[in-house]
């Protein structure tokens, strides 16, 4: 066990204020490309190598739609950027790839909704920074895709900077259980949607907040129906008097399909399943896995899911509980290293499944009771298993509109700056970030110039595409 230091509320505060003499924060304006910089499409073709090869196309032609969907899928090349970029050393946990679709609401053990963090694959400690730079470019990258003005876009932007150094101010102020029980819940966020309503000057303001609030209420309500059993409509056959898995190639392929294209036999496999099962309730603690005993595996199916993580290894599995009607569907990821590792200290975790877990459980309000992980069955591969549907939900980005992204801007720079709060030191941070609005002009100048960035990005991927260096599979 390391020897924790504990430093007074002032040692913290100069300890934060001693940084921004060394890395002031205007140093994060004017961000150019390094002279040396990687080709990104070959950084691309390098992660390409370890995923399922007859789905890298389908992550291609995903990435192809717009340079919105182009920057989901490329943490690892702003990775290989915001290493050369300042960093003031204050250092926690990272989601790693903190994209404003990588938000959304799910439901807390305690079957409340909450709005949180929910994508943890690039997850590491590091430089706060760097999931500040990560969120504020994909607002403005976002908004230039939803046709902004220039001005629109940059107060977006600088809204979710802004609202990320105000909140970091108010947990510097908090105790620190007050701190960790902090979080967003369906009420609040509502609440908050009522009052942008309530505060609109003009009717064609407030129509359209009006509209805003009727969206945003649908879609809480939407994800409050997004269970196990939704998911067996959607995802489940009867045969025979068995639900099984539908066939829905190539983004879903049953067990019982799979298993012939990669020459297993059916009893194999399942004798690999239950061997899965059975290594991923050890990682549980001892009364979630009494109520997973209480589950028989049905059916197990590969699935496809996101952008960035098109060809990574993911499968569903089909759990049956008392009868028919009581399903429980868990999603299975493969962990590979965080892109930040290519450039930041290993992860202490030596299995990529359990990093993400451990990071997930570090910055969520409340995660999935059903969390674990294991390692895969073939060399060299982890997983990680959590519910694939728990009343899951997500803002659809591509139709907001500005008044609308600069709401969801201040609740994302909020949630975001509550993970760092978490496993950070949020009074260093706070006196670090200052109380002007210097710090947020200087992320939203690198985020614009970024945008500039990740536009000739897409264009050379397409190019790549078109030439035929790369293969695309559009419309999956």
């Amino acid at each position: 066990m390391a020897k924790v230091k504990h430093r007074s509320v002032e040692e913290r505060a100069a300890n934060g204020k001693g940084y921004r003499k060394d890395t002031p924060v205007s140093s994060h304006t004017g961000w150019t490309p390094a002279p040396d910089r990687p080709d990104p499409v070959a950084l691309l073709e390098e992660q390409n190598l370890t995923r399922e090869q007859d789905l890298v196309p389908v992550r291609h032609g995903r990435m192809l739609v717009s340079p919105f969907t182009f920057y989901r899928g490329a943490a690892k090349i702003m990775a290989a950027d915001l290493k050369d970029t300042p960093r003031a050393g204050l250092v926690s946990q990272l989601c790693g790839d903190a994209h404003l679709s990588n938000f959304g609401v799910f439901a807390s053990p305690e079957r409340t909704l909450l709005f949180d963090l929910n994508d943890f694959d690039e997850t590491l400690p590091g430089p706060f920074e760097y999931d500040v730079k990560r969120m504020a470019a994909s607002f403005t990258i976002a908004a230039r895709n939803n046709a902004f003005t220039k001005e629109e876009t940059h107060d977006v932007t600088l809204t979710a900077v802004r609202a990320y150094r105000e909140a970091m101010a108010q947990f510097a102020q908090m105790g620190t259980l007050d701190i960790w029980y902090a979080r967003l819940s369906e009420e609040q966020l509502l609440e908050t949607i009522d009052m942008a309503v309530a505060t609109q000057k003009g009717k064609a303001l407030k129509k359209a907040a009006q509209g805003m609030e009727k969206t945003a209420r649908a879609n809480v309500a939407k994800a409050r129906t997004r269970d196990s059993l939704q998911a067996l409509s959607k995802l489940g056959e009867l045969v025979d008097g068995q639900y099984r898995i539908v066939s829905q190639p190539p983004i879903v392929i049953p067990a019982r399909e799979l298993g012939e294209s990669l020459g297993v036999s059916a009893d194999e496999l399942q004798h690999v399943i239950r061997e899965q099962l059975r290594s991923y309730r050890a990682s549980l603690q001892d009364d979630r896995r009494h109520l997973l005993e209480r589950f028989e595996v049905i059916d197990v199916a590969r699935k496809v899911v996101g952008v960035g993580s098109v060809g990574t290894r993911a499968f569903i599995a089909l759990l049956q509980g008392r009868d028919q009607q009581d399903p429980l569907f868990l999603q299975v990821k493969e962990a590979t290293r965080s892109v930040l590792e290519d450039h930041l200290p290993k992860s202490k975790f030596k299995q990529p499944g359990e990093r993400v877990v451990q990071g997930q459980r570090m910055m969520q309000a409340a995660s999935d009771i059903f969390l674990g992980w294991t390692r895969g069955a073939q060399e060299d591969r982890y997983l990680y298993w959590r519910q694939l549907r728990d009343m899951k939900g997500s803002a659809v980005v591509e139709a907001m509109k500005p008044l609308g992204m600069t709401l969801y801007a201040n609740v994302c720079g909020w949630t975001l700056a509550r993970a760092h709060a978490r496993s950070g030191d949020p009074i260093a941070i706070a006196a670090y970030l200052g109380k002007s609005d210097k710090f947020d002009v200087s992320i939203t100048d690198f985020s614009e110039r970024y945008a500039d960035q990740n536009d000739q990005d897409y264009q050379a991927f397409a190019d790549a595409v078109h030439s035929g260096r790369l293969e695309s599979i559009e419309g999956l």
